[in-house]
């Protein structure tokens, strides 16, 4: 695979100025963002940062889209923090989240290699938006006891809502300054996202509410250590003044067999999370997309954030789009927002200490509002039961099971419920009115004697066969009943055919034979011509049966219902010379046939 590493050389001023301005509203969000999605994943905000650093520059360097900015995210976050539950020291913790990330990018790249990255698309949207609906639900939950400040109870193998319960319980009473500072950072970030909107301003709110929330808290002294060591409020804390360093992390061979699971899900989610933020950009700037191309990035991305211990991540759909909404028109935007963040980091770490932990859950509780697609959200459970089925299903398992395996549960109920839907053949009769058109029989209608017509669409597939035994089995009959002789069964809207379809079809066809019944069969797309090609059917089926469906203007049906026609008028002529009757039958297949259906 070919990727090109480098950028344009035509790169203008202009370019450069519209990249820096966009990387800088980008750098802004960035950073209260991967404070708070670190805390999500219950470690250290420092490297969140991290995280926006190297894994926003690699993807940036090596990806696709133009606009996609990589990074910690809400959803990857979650999972992560069910992924590393039951690490119940901080050591193991930290060495067994920056293993995880070298997983992830592993699997990625092999992804990519095989070029499976197409493969996302099979996964349902209504699974995607019923993840978020359960992340969003369980990132709100999850920070309930920052927001009231109180200590956090429960071990790290039990769920959110567990963990909540044992909080609520023998937390603590809630801290009256925490709830202060994180209602006053919602408040700030509405009302300032309202002015930005309205002004059209760089896309600040949630910086300078954290900024603000902090400000208040130092000013107070209620993030400020007493003498024994302890603040009003519970802190953040120390984020160090360096970059991050390289580091191979401890392995423990007994980690993997726990890790593996979350990896496979931080990666089939963390590609699609990217792709689809990075194909709904396209759409608007119609550049093309390399998919497989990004799936890479993605996986070196993560692999290299491994060794410099960074939280996993995937494209961002908040910051890319400011990014995007911000001017940005180059990959490089992308690579200063993670230089940006990494001289925020440099000059401005250590004040990490005054960032009060409700004040971040009230932007966690922001995002969280926002990760939901209230819209599409509701768009979907109205469509359809088997939409509103995958949603519901697949948010309860993220909230009630886990969370890393709520998509592989959607995935697969979407599977079983899907092949019922795929198995559901459509049949209906045609006829041939007085007007010589050929179109769909109304109830009670009339039809040419001795031709039946059918049209049958659907798959053609094993799961299918029932169905289609059944509809078989009524043709004959019906044709038994009525002494219709010709039967032309319309296969045009049939696809994928299989073995045990073709097999049903065969034998229909002989017991046709042995009843004294003539199929032809009309609209035989190329894929069906292959299979009867290669099972030789010509070699028992005369080869006036076969009408291939070969252009739009000569229809297969029509020329099959001609010889249909043609067929009854040469028995009956031969009928008729036998009684010695010397007036000719109407000649039918002589008038013109329209095809209406």
């Amino acid at each position: 695979m070919s990727i090109p590493f480098k950028m344009d050389f035509n790169y203008s001023g202009n370019a450069l100025r519209r990249d820096l301005v966009a990387a800088a509203t980008v750098a802004a969000i960035a950073i209260p963002q991967a404070m708070a999605y670190a805390l999500i994943a219950g470690v250290d905000p420092r490297f969140g940062l991290y995280s926006a650093i190297v894994v926003t520059v690699i993807a940036s360097t090596l990806g696709s889209s133009s606009h996609l900015i990589n990074g910690p995210t809400n959803a990857i976050s979650l999972v992560v923090f069910a992924a590393l539950a039951g690490f119940d020291e901080r050591f193991d913790t930290y060495q067994a989240l920056f293993l995880l990330g070298i997983l992830v990018g592993i699997i990625q790249i092999l992804i990519a290699v095989f070029k499976l990255g197409d493969l996302t698309r099979y996964v349902s949207e209504s699974v995607i938006l019923g993840f978020m609906a359960g992340a969003g639900i369980l990132v709100a939950v999850g920070q309930i006891g920052n927001f009231l400040g109180i200590a956090k109870k429960g071990a790290g193998d039990q769920s959110v809502l567990v963990q909540l319960w044992e909080t609520l319980a023998k937390g603590g009473a809630p801290n009256p300054h925490a709830i202060g500072l994180g209602v006053g950072v919602i408040a700030a970030v509405v009302l300032l996202r309202k002015v930005i909107d309205k002004y059209k301003l760089p896309q600040m709110d949630m910086l300078l509410a954290l900024i603000g929330a902090s400000l208040v808290a130092a000013f107070y002294h209620w993030s400020l250590p007493a003498p024994d060591g302890k603040t009003l409020v519970s802190v953040v804390g120390k984020v160090p003044a360096a970059l991050p360093s390289f580091h191979i992390p401890e392995i423990n061979l007994g980690w993997f067999s726990r890790l593996m699971g979350g990896a496979f899900a931080i990666s089939f989610l963390g590609l699609l999370e990217a792709l689809a933020v990075a194909k709904s950009i396209a759409s608007h700037t119609r550049q093309p997309l390399d998919y497989n191309r990004q799936c890479l990035a993605e996986g070196v991305a993560n692999l290299g954030g491994g060794f410099f211990q960074c939280l996993p991540g995937s494209g961002s759909l908040t910051r890319s789009s400011i990014n995007f909404q911000a001017g940005g028109i180059t990959r490089m935007s992308g690579v200063y927002s993670g230089v940006i963040v990494a001289i925020a980091v440099l000059l401005f770490g250590p004040y990490a200490r005054f960032i009060p932990k409700s004040a971040l859950a009230g932007l966690l509780f922001i995002t969280a509002a926002r990760l939901i697609d209230w819209k599409r959200l509701v768009y979907a459970m109205r469509v359809s039961r088997f939409d509103a089925t995958l949603v519901l299903a697949t948010a309860l398992s993220a909230i009630f099971i886990s969370v890393d395996e709520s998509v592989l549960i959607g995935v697969g109920l979407s599977v079983v419920l899907f092949i019922p839907r795929a198995s559901k053949l459509g049949i209906r009769e045609l006829i041939v009115t007085p007007e010589r058109v050929v179109r769909e029989r109304q109830a009670g209608e009339a039809r040419a004697d001795s031709l039946l017509i059918y049209d049958l669409e659907g798959e053609l597939f094993f799961g299918a066969a029932p169905e289609l035994d059944r509809d078989l089995d009524a043709i004959q009959e019906e044709a038994l009943r009525t002494g219709a002789r010709y039967v032309v069964l319309r296969l045009k809207r049939t696809r994928n055919p299989d073995m045990v379809a073709i097999e049903h079809i065969e034998h229909f066809l002989h017991e046709a034979e042995k009843n004294g019944l003539t199929v032809l069969l009309a609209g035989i797309r190329p894929d069906l011509a292959r299979v009867l090609e290669n099972l030789r059917f010509r070699d028992w089926l005369p080869t006036d049966r076969l009408f291939t469906e070969e252009d739009e203007v000569f229809s297969a049906t029509l020329r099959a219902v001609r010889h249909a026609h043609h067929l009854l008028n040469e028995k009956r002529l031969a009928q008729d010379a036998r009684s010695g009757e010397t007036e000719p039958l109407r000649n039918e297949e002589k008038q013109p046939l329209y095809y209406l259906v």
